[in-house]
């Protein structure tokens, strides 16, 4: 019904149809697969990291990428590393059964949140080995209150849980079931470290910013958008810009930041051969530049936390040695927590909604050069510190022997 009015579900609805048709066509029987399935593109991210390191093993084993979501197929339905990229088909005994004969995986690895009750049943029934990667658990979930029977019994399908953290080992192992369960960390420090050693440069940013100050502001929604608004009236230092890339992107909310910051220019505008002096705002209208723009910071904003759902990506403005400004919402994960005790990540509140906090970190950050250099110092040792995770992860696959069938 929601495919009716609403474009992200239509192409959840319409990625799916002759599904099984199409696994057919594409797989070949005595092929030797791994199957990974993430829910969309923040566990794609974690997942990638291992993806690239199998594929560099050389087993003779092709990849076979799942998404639940439209936002992780669409983006990523052209990876070049995975041998086949589909939607996952919705859970249910028929379609696990159907999906499983079709593809009869050696290995198969979900990332993080991804628990479907029947494929996890006929994964375990087959005696397919069986991976969660990533995975972060909080008391609050379902796992570990008294009705959450059915899913303590989708955890114990598993043949090891590879957790980001103590807290969620030590929720697991309240379960009973330590034996299955370690500490890895978060593959996604692993991925934002080899994201920034092979960042190339962006020759228009490099113009834009001709050795002023800059405050990056990434994966921003329009209460980020507005909060940076009024701080920075507030701010009279001189030649300091601002690049801003939005989390949307369409032509509606592009014009809307526009019309908010009325001397901006669009990257897609930029040329290469005119002065940009007068421009003090660049809005990034494209996909794919967030990660290698961080560098370019000597401030970094990520948006998402002056909403519930909470702040995006931290760790990919952190690994730059940037200090990192966000809103008060990250208390859900635990990258964000790690970086603000770290002294890396600065949380503001926005009460007001006057940009007063936010102004007063800014100046801050700009007027006391030895603190503003602990805290980037800090954040890029946050991010180092947390590197690791895929190596154990495909340590235990070898020393197991999980690939030799």
């Amino acid at each position: 019904m929601a495919s009716l009015f609403d474009k992200k579900a239509k192409k959840w609805v319409s990625g799916r149809k002759n599904i099984f048709q199409k696994l057919e066509a594409a797989v070949g029987h005595d092929t030797k697969i791994i199957w990974i399935h993430c829910a969309s593109l923040g566990e794609f991210e974690q997942g990638r990291p291992i993806i690239e390191k199998l594929k560099s093993l050389s087993t003779g084993h092709k990849i076979l990428l799942t998404f639940f979501s439209p936002s992780g197929y669409e983006t990523q339905k052209n990876y070049p590393l995975a041998d086949w990229i589909f939607y996952l088909p919705i859970d249910g005994p028929k379609n696990a059964k159907r999906f499983l004969q079709i593809v009869n995986p050696a290995l198969v690895i979900f990332v993080k949140y991804e628990f479907w009750y029947y494929y996890l049943k006929k994964i375990k029934y087959r005696n397919i080995p069986l991976l969660l990667v990533s995975a972060l658990f909080r008391k609050d979930m379902s796992f570990f209150k008294w009705y959450g029977g059915l899913q303590r019994k989708m955890l114990s399908r598993f043949d090891h849980i590879f957790v980001q953290n103590q807290s969620s080992k030590k929720l697991i192992d309240q379960l009973g079931l330590s034996n299955i369960c370690s500490v890895s960390g978060d593959t996604r420090f692993d991925r934002v470290i080899e994201i920034a050693q092979k960042a190339e440069p962006i020759s228009l940013i490099e113009k834009f910013s001709s050795n002023c100050k800059v405050i990056v502001a990434g994966s921003t929604w329009p209460e980020d958008e507005v909060v940076l608004k009024k701080a920075l009236s507030r701010i009279s230092y001189p030649g300091l810009k601002l690049i801003l890339a939005p989390h949307e992107i369409n032509e509606k909310h592009i014009q809307e930041v526009e019309t908010l910051f009325p001397d901006a220019i669009r990257f897609s505008q930029l040329d290469g051969n005119r002065s940009l002096d007068i421009y003090n705002t660049l809005i990034i209208d494209n996909i794919g530049m967030l990660s290698r723009l961080y560098q370019y910071a000597y401030i970094t904003y990520v948006g998402g936390g002056l909403r519930t759902n909470g702040v995006h990506n931290v760790l990919e403005a952190a690994v730059y040695d940037k200090v990192v400004l966000f809103g008060q919402y990250y208390h859900k994960y635990s990258e964000a927590i790690g970086l603000v005790q770290s002294g890396g990540g600065i949380p503001f509140y926005n009460q007001k909604k006057d940009g007063t906090m936010l102004s007063e970190l800014l100046n801050v950050l700009l007027e006391n050069e030895d603190d503003y250099k602990e805290r980037c110092m800090a954040a890029g040792n946050f991010v180092r510190s947390g590197k690791g995770a895929t190596k154990k992860i495909i340590d235990f696959i070898q020393e197991k022997r999980l690939l030799i069938n």
